[in-house]
């Protein structure tokens, strides 16, 4: 049997950060009780932030201006760390410069899913676009940056410049987060358990655990 997972996410949401890899330990635990069953996890895009300039802006201050005050992002970040430092995730928030628009790396994550590439390695590749981000503060809007993140979860390097360079997917990848709006995904991240069962925000990784045999046990 094969349980489905949507996973609605985008990646300058630093609680989908903390989201995918409390939903990997979910998951992995899971296996361990049910080795059975194969999990897929898939990823679905969703635009915080949908008219931010395509090469980006200034992260600082765009998010002061967001919250209202320089104390109200350091509050956030606090929160996030403190969330964070159970699952043992750090989150180097001074590192980053850029604001960036999300659309490429949506589109390079939509161009792995339907390009046949494996589910781990579309994980892999998810999971490195979220810590070049959050921890090396790179910029992935930026198409050399994206390129090399798929360079090393062994794409070709050239052809996903040439892809991204384009708009190849481009209205597709927006037709998915606005449908995804007009059904109610309201924000992220947001997890479809087999097309059944819906779980928003950054849940435990028991919680998550929990929605996932529940899941299973309704299929």
């Amino acid at each position: 049997m094969t349980l489905d997972i949507d996973v609605v996410s985008d990646f300058v949401c630093p609680w989908c950060r903390l989201g995918r890899a409390r939903l990997e330990q979910a998951v992995a635990h899971f296996l361990a009780d049910r080795p059975d069953v194969q999990v897929r996890i898939n990823w679905l895009p969703y635009f915080l932030n949908p008219d931010t300039p395509l090469a980006g802006e200034a992260y600082r201050p765009f998010l002061e201006k967001k919250f209202g005050s320089a104390q109200a992002v350091d509050a956030l970040f606090a929160r996030v760390r403190e969330a964070a430092a159970s699952d043992g995730l750090h989150f180097a928030f001074e590192t980053i410069r850029v604001r960036p628009n999300t659309l490429r790396a949506h589109r390079l994550i939509y161009r792995a899913q339907s390009r046949g590439e494996t589910n781990e390695r579309v994980q892999t590749l998810v999971a490195a676009v979220f810590e070049a981000y959050f921890v090396e503060g790179r910029d992935i809007g930026d198409v050399h940056t994206l390129a090399d993140l798929a360079a090393s979860c062994g794409q070709r390097r050239e052809r996903v410049i040439d892809y991204l360079e384009s708009d190849e997917d481009a209205s597709a990848v927006r037709r998915i987060a606005a449908q995804l709006g007009r059904q109610g995904v309201e924000g992220v991240p947001f997890f479809i358990f087999n097309r059944s069962l819906a779980v928003s925000g950054a849940q435990s990784a028991a919680a998550l655990g929990a929605a996932l045999a529940q899941a299973a046990d309704a299929a």
